[in-house]
């Protein structure tokens, strides 16, 4: 399976309550933190919501 690099590059800030759950789901809880996730449906789909707050690349 697929593996994905996402940092967060922008803060949550007066952003929806919803977008900042999203970002605690990914365990993004600080600027410029990375983490590295299989890439399923669910994760990318969490990713999606949230992609104009993160920097994602794949890892092969």
């Amino acid at each position: 399976m697929k593996k994905v690099r996402v940092t967060q590059v922008r803060s949550a800030i007066n952003r929806p309550k919803r977008q900042k759950l999203t970002l605690l789901a990914l365990g993004m809880k600080k600027l410029h933190q990375t983490r590295e996730f299989d890439a399923s449906p669910a994760v990318l789909g969490m990713i999606d919501k949230v992609k104009h707050l993160l920097k994602v690349e794949e890892i092969k």
